[in-house]
């Protein structure tokens, strides 16, 4: 070998080289079952492939094979940090299919329960975030306020993670005294954890070196990827399903949209906390407003799409026949094409529903916003350092159930 080869190995040495590392898929930073394979030059990030499909569960497909009704705890399985509203948005899917209308106060306890659900969702996404900067203290105070909007759902319908939650019509009963008082408690209680929450992250000048410029998102990139939710209004984008194409009486609340400016990891810390503020007060009015209505309407007076209660169908031959057609799936649903959104926790979510008049979904999709906005990350994380990867991965709320559908 010629002395000339021996220095151009010595000088391909000494060149500098990046190092490909897998974040995930079984690695806690990644908060749930996706890769990303990062092409690193010392702690900056080159270049970033996402990888997902790991939990796939064929969802769509597994709904084009099961009554309607059998849908709705599938729907559990995708956001699970805010199961409820993937319930109540599928059963207003089917609802607007049908043409049906609800009665106001169903309407108003359904907001009840997809605001508590956000602020579920919310708490952990930035109690998280929390996390990955070293800050464990927020997270496990919080959590108990989770677990006390858990009771309320366990009251109202006997689950708490994964709720299936509701009915086509309604709900499968009333809200209880015990509900409502265990609501009353957490209102009473939460503005002062919430603040305290704040007061131990906002200002902090460790959190806010950590977050302030990490994973940074356009307002250009945002509309380009078709990023929704908290990730899109961070970006300064004031765009909110409840608002744009109301839903379940929104349009009968005063609330505020928080937007960001910059998009980064502070920004989309901020607007959930606002949203958390805001979702508060909508609780808070909806409350106010169901004083005035009958306290006995639960569910709209639909029988051929509502399970009758099961000591009806014990001791009347009409509700055992409802049940009965209901539960063996002789109700056909009306045939027809709809696309119907909400805003969940974490972006707009979307049910494509196409029916041929059977029993069956024809063709179901779920907009899954995990799905859409994820393509985002690469961008957002490119030239930045690893450890705000992290941090930013957290910020998106990526919700693993969701992603892989």
């Amino acid at each position: 070998m010629s002395e000339q080869h021996h220095i151009k190995l010595a000088e391909e040495s000494l060149q500098k080289q990046t190092t490909t590392l897998n974040v995930g898929p079984t690695h806690p930073a990644t908060h749930g079952v996706f890769q990303n394979i990062m092409e690193i030059d010392g702690e900056r990030v080159l270049e970033t492939t996402p990888t997902i499909g790991y939990i796939h569960r064929a969802f769509e497909k597994i709904a084009e094979r099961r009554p309607y009704y059998q849908v709705t705890p599938l729907t559990d399985r995708l956001n699970y940090c805010s199961a409820p509203i993937n319930n109540l948005g599928w059963h207003m899917t089917v609802e607007k299919l049908l043409g049906l209308t609800m009665p106001k106060r169903v309407d108003y306890l359904r907001v009840i329960i997809m605001e508590l659900a956000r602020i579920a969702d919310h708490l952990v996404c930035n109690s998280v975030i929390g996390v990955d900067t070293g800050a464990l203290t927020a997270f496990t105070y919080v959590f108990q306020y989770r677990e006390r909007i858990y009771e309320i759902y366990e009251e109202v319908c006997g689950s708490r993670l994964t709720t299936n939650i509701g009915r086509f019509g309604g709900f499968e009963r009333n809200f209880t005294d015990t509900a409502w008082a265990k609501l009353a408690e957490f209102m009473k209680l939460f503005p002062k954890a919430l603040e305290e929450f704040e007061n131990l992250l906002n200002r902090n000048r460790i959190f806010m070196d950590r977050t302030i410029g990490a994973g940074p998102l356009s307002r250009e990139m945002a509309l380009n990827y078709s990023v929704t939710g908290p990730n899109l209004r961070a970006a300064g984008i004031d765009y909110d399903v409840r608002v744009a194409t109301p839903y379940s009486s929104y349009e009968d609340f005063k609330f505020n949209i928080p937007v960001g400016t910059t998009g980064d990891v502070y920004d989309r810390f901020l607007v959930r906390n606002a949203e958390m503020w805001e979702s508060y007060n909508i609780i808070a009015q909806a409350i106010e407003k169901i004083q005035e209505l009958d306290p006995t309407v639960y569910h709209a007076d639909v029988p051929d799409f509502y399970l009758p209660e099961k000591k009806d169908v014990y001791t009347k031959m009409e509700a055992l026949i409802y049940h009965f057609k209901i539960i063996m799936g002789e109700v056909n649903i009306l045939p027809g094409e709809i696309y119907n959104a909400v805003e969940g926790a974490n972006g707009e979510l979307g049910y494509y529903l196409i029916s041929d008049g059977g029993r069956s979904p024809y063709r179901l999709h779920f907009r899954r916003p995990c799905f859409i906005y994820y393509q985002v990350y690469p961008e957002i994380v490119k030239d930045g350092l690893l450890s705000d990867a992290i941090i930013a991965l957290s910020s998106l709320n990526l919700i693993a159930g969701e992603l892989d559908g």
